[in-house]
């Protein structure tokens, strides 16, 4: 989550049992991130049963700082690389060669063809309703179509914050679900207290998508454009991707805050182990639902 998630949200969710992934745009420098990395592997080493953390690499060719981040995370050996916004393939060789894996986010079924065809281990389907840059395939579809050419892992994403939610989606045959905004009004996250309050009290009907911001589609919070002085009805749409200075995107997304239309199960901050709980407990529950018969 870009501008959210950092090593103290990382290492609380892996202890807490959950993949703890970042963007590596978080770490306002490289300099920052060799120390962030430093941070998540020391404390992780001092907890063995905690699950894996992921790194995510902006792999747009605008990026400037993707050769520098990637050579850090080859470096402290992520088991986890995800890459974003553009083809895997210059990362996929250079994490393999020291055992890792590669997901791809993919927002359509033609990029997540492409992303497969580079060699990738998993593929990440960013559906309809996800929090930041976001897709317009439901997830019901989007999985389906996918499972026709790839027998690969598929992580889920999109408007899930629910254990049932991530239920719904290993039902559809995913093997994984991606959880975001649920997140974001985490006590370790690095969002402030207005953004955790404004996510709290948003529901579904609060969620704008518009490239207006980044020049990739995403969804945002109305009350946050509101404040930042755009027009959610109005938003301007001919705006390009360009991440050639990852702080000068960040200004953006400061201004104006993200958040997937799952939002509406966030009703509290609270600590990631807390939250990690409840989708377990909703989770469990889903499993054991009483089949519904049809009646004749």
């Amino acid at each position: 989550m870009f501008l959210v998630s950092g090593p103290e949200m990382i290492v609380a969710a892996c202890r807490a049992g959950m993949i703890g992934a970042f963007p590596t745009p978080n770490a306002r420098t490289s300099a920052d991130l060799e120390d962030w990395l430093q941070a998540i592997t020391g404390a992780l080493a001092e907890s063995p049963n905690a699950a894996a953390w992921a790194a995510n690499l902006v792999v747009h060719p605008s990026n400037e700082r993707l050769a520098a981040d990637l050579a850090a995370v080859v470096r402290y050996e992520a088991p986890l690389v995800i890459t974003a916004l553009g083809s895997p393939a210059r990362v996929v060789d250079a994490v393999h060669g020291y055992g890792g894996v590669v997901f791809a986010d993919v927002n359509s079924v033609a990029f997540a063809r492409k992303a497969a065809a580079a060699g990738v281990d998993g593929l990440v389907l960013v559906a309809a309703g996800a929090g930041g840059h976001t897709g317009m395939t439901a997830g019901f579809a989007f999985v389906e179509e996918v499972r026709r050419f790839w027998d690969g892992p598929i992580v889920l994403g999109g408007a899930i914050s629910s254990g049932s939610a991530i239920r719904a989606a290993e039902v559809l045959g995913a093997d994984l679900a991606y959880v975001g905004t649920a997140l974001i009004a985490a006590e370790e996250s690095l969002a402030t207290d207005s953004y955790k309050q404004m996510v709290v009290a948003a529901g579904a009907e609060d969620i704008v998508p518009s490239k207006g911001i980044t020049g990739v589609t995403a969804n945002w919070m109305r009350t946050s454009l509101l404040a930042a002085g755009y027009d959610p009805d109005n938003m301007p749409e001919d705006k390009k991707p360009n991440f050639e200075n990852a702080q000068d995107d960040a200004k953006a997304w400061k201004n104006v805050w993200s958040a997937g239309q799952g939002v509406g199960a966030v009703n509290a901050v609270e600590p990631v182990a807390q939250v990690v709980a409840r989708l377990k407990q909703e989770y469990d529950a889903a499993c054991n639902l009483p089949r519904l018969e049809a009646k004749e």
